[in-house]
């Protein structure tokens, strides 16, 4: 016997945070698509800084009020997309119970076809992970609907699966990269230095600040990256995730100064690197930037970590440090 339709509701203000915060994570647990960047401490915390538009959250539940699924969308003139945006959360998705995907994906498109969507010519749904279920239910959900899909490979996100030494990582490098790291290490040890990883809260908003003017130094673009907006952002987004224990927020100092940043997210025992900055001018000779991914590398091993996620861009680094791809791909809707 089918199952009755979802029941939707809709929210168009803030009052979604705090009405579904009680729910969201634990739904979010449950899916196939569980990212740190769909969490409502991201969610809310990206809507807060960085949002625009029209708040379009829906939440879909089934005949005995269970949440099943959260569609977090925002509206912009004739177009929606996913809260979180495209530049700075790496992966997004629908939210959507483990094995009532198709449910709630059939919830959300009568939600589109109905009176409240009225107008909407484009649905962008970016970063969304090739593993996702969304692929193989909603884009033929929304095809049935007389909408035109278009599903395009929007980037990469490399990572490294980690094994349970240092040296057996090492071991999956080929011979030249492994006799690179190596040496820059060797070169570190020689002269006074100290990894450091954050975890007083009253060490946060001033390690954040710092971190931000690593970060600004390494290259223009990352300078042009840090307006006073995205500072805003990196410094409440680090206060809010790092109450949950999931920052790591390190630095790399040498000689008393802090050389090298890197900005990292832990969550479902995964290490996410979101972002690095080091001071060129001063430390190049150090090779900074290849010594903080070691160090970092080495705490996660240590900490038996799974995964060690470059998230986003297919910068050379991350394969020398031997990276593999995942596919994130970009899913648009069109009537």
């Amino acid at each position: 016997m089918p199952r009755p339709p979802m029941k939707t509701q809709l929210y168009t203000d803030v009052a979604a945070w705090q009405e579904l915060e009680p729910e969201w994570n634990a739904l979010l647990k449950s899916s196939a698509s569980d990212t740190i960047f769909l969490t409502w401490e991201w969610q809310a915390t990206w809507w807060e800084h960085l949002g625009e538009g029209e708040l379009r959250v829906a939440a879909f539940r089934d005949d005995a009020g269970a949440l099943a699924g959260i569609a977090p969308l925002f509206r912009r003139a004739d177009q929606l997309a996913l809260v979180g945006g495209v530049e700075v959360s790496d992966y997004l998705d629908l939210i959507a119970a483990r094995g009532r995907e198709p449910e709630v994906y059939a919830a959300c498109a009568d939600l589109l076809a109905s009176a409240d969507f009225a107008g909407w010519t484009r649905v962008q749904l970016s970063n969304i992970p090739a593993e996702s279920p969304i692929h193989a239910h909603f884009e033929s959900i929304a095809r049935a609907r007389g909408w035109r899909v278009e599903s395009r490979q929007e980037e990469v996100a490399p990572f490294i699966e980690l094994p349970a030494t240092w040296d057996a990582y090492l071991e999956t490098l080929d011979k030249k990269q492994r006799h690179e790291l190596r040496r820059k290490m060797r070169r570190i040890a020689e002269v006074p230095h100290r990894w450091l990883t954050l975890d007083r809260t009253e060490d946060i908003a001033a390690g954040v600040r710092d971190f931000i003017e690593l970060h600004k130094k390494s290259r223009p673009d990352k300078n042009v990256f840090m307006d006073a907006r995205m500072q805003d952002f990196f410094a409440a987004m680090a206060r809010v995730l790092h109450a949950r224990g999931w920052l790591e927020l390190a630095f790399l100092e040498i000689e008393d100064a802090r050389a090298a940043s890197i900005f990292n997210f832990v969550y479902n025992n995964d290490v996410l690197v979101y972002n690095s900055g080091y001071d060129p001018e001063n430390f190049r000779a150090h090779s900074p930037g290849v010594v903080l991914f070691a160090f970092s590398l080495q705490d996660a091993i240590a900490a038996r970590r799974r995964r060690y996620d470059f998230l986003q861009g297919n910068e050379e680094y991350k394969y020398r440090f031997g990276a593999r791809d995942r596919q994130i791909l970009e899913l648009t809707i069109t009537r």
